[in-house]
């Protein structure tokens, strides 16, 4: 998993959302343009350093990219990027 070489500060935020939408957001664009590409792992603890959030944000915004088929969660092994038309139960 690569992010960008910048952290996200307090001026990237938008007020009108909850942090882990905008979280959501991020990440599923990034799956939608390839950048994150099936069978990526999302790395929890990066994600918790790039964006200065604690874990629960984290998982919140994994529920969504679940809820919208994007990804899928393991436990013990992490959240996973999809291939397209992959089910959960796949």
């Amino acid at each position: 998993m690569v992010l960008p070489n910048t952290s996200w500060n307090a001026d990237d935020w938008n007020p009108e959302f909850y942090r882990y939408e905008q979280i959501a957001d991020w990440i599923g664009e990034r799956i939608e343009t390839g950048v994150y590409r099936p069978r990526t792992v999302l790395s929890e603890i990066q994600l918790q350093n790039y964006f200065g959030v604690g874990r629960a944000t984290i998982r919140k915004a994994f529920a969504i990219l679940r809820d919208r088929g994007l990804i899928i969660t393991k436990p013990g092994r992490g959240s996973v990027v999809l291939h397209r038309g992959d089910e959960a139960g796949s």
